[in-house]
């Protein structure tokens, strides 16, 4: 069943973009991540150009993102003063992202700009969580517990413009999550991503957030920065696939009902094991694509001479 793209300029088989989908919310449903850094790569392995595959990607970001934060405001887990300096960093990051994203597109250098920062991206936040991962299962085997205090002062305590976040139990500079925020917008913009995946570590461990209201939080920022920069790309670019992104978000919800069941029945160590391994073979795999000499040379982009 081939189905045209209109944005994308190319056929695709309709069940591989459902299946595509349904993975990526299968994963979002088992491991609470937006999935925008496995769905965007994946694209690029089915042949949606790199530009398209970004801007449809962060829509893909929002359709997930919505039931989750609404189900983590029901829960009362989630720290809206907190949100809002969050999201005033994503919307200023996501900004300078877009107009870095056009700048590359004017250049003919975005394929390769979005390619990289994957394999660097990916490759290093799968090591971590790999050696994270590795390391907390050794010390419940030992049956050692140790943890960071949470009462412990780091420099966001000494900076200036302090702020009462109550939900979060914290009086800290607003800087610090400002930039947090900031350097999630670019990547919302450059990669596609949510940026679950980099804001969550640094809420714990730079802001020193109890873990209780850090998904919710991060849920809440991430849907209005994706949203924002899809509007961006939409105009700017002319780059979002609605027909994609339908189909994509169609699997997904899917998926991410059977990925929710699923994670309820294996324990929390060995999923971040499973999903470390993917986020690098996923890595390994594109930067095999950047170095091993592709079957046709050439390729016929709009626009060149």
């Amino acid at each position: 069943m081939q189905i045209y793209l209109p944005i994308a300029e190319i056929s695709v088989n309709m069940y591989t973009l459902l299946g595509l989908g349904g993975i990526v919310g299968l994963l979002s449903g088992l491991f609470g991540v937006g999935g925008g850094f496995l769905i965007t790569p994946l694209l690029f392995f089915i042949g949606i150009p790199p530009a398209v595959a970004v801007a449809t990607g962060a829509n893909q970001v929002v359709a997930s993102s919505v039931s989750a934060v609404l189900a983590q405001l029901k829960r009362k887990a989630v720290d809206i003063p907190m949100g809002l300096v969050l999201l005033v960093g994503g919307i200023l990051g996501s900004a300078g992202g877009i107009w870095v994203f056009n700048l590359l597109t004017q250049l003919g250098q975005i394929d390769l700009a979005v390619q990289l920062c994957y394999v660097v991206f990916l490759g290093s936040i799968g090591l971590l969580m790999l050696q994270e991962a590795v390391r907390t299962m050794r010390r419940q085997r030992k049956g050692t517990g140790a943890r960071k205090k949470r009462n412990q002062h780091t420099w966001a305590h000494n900076l200036p413009f302090k702020f009462k976040f109550r939900a979060s139990g914290l009086y800290i500079s607003v800087i610090p999550p400002l930039i947090v925020g900031v350097v999630v917008g670019i990547l919302a913009a450059i990669m596609g991503v949510g940026g679950g995946f980099i804001m969550v570590p640094a809420m714990i461990y730079l802001l020193n957030m109890p873990t209780k209201v850090v998904i919710g939080t991060s849920l809440f920022q991430i849907l209005f920065v994706s949203a924002f920069t899809t509007f961006m790309h939409a105009i700017t670019n002319q780059t979002v696939d609605v027909m994609l992104a339908l189909l994509l978000i169609v699997g997904g919800v899917v998926g991410a009902q059977i990925g929710s069941r699923l994670g309820a029945r294996l324990k929390a160590e060995q999923l971040r094991i499973l999903l470390a391994l993917l986020v690098i073979l996923v890595a390994a795999k594109l930067g095999a694509d950047l170095i091993i000499r592709p079957h046709d040379l050439y390729s016929i982009a709009a626009g060149s001479h």
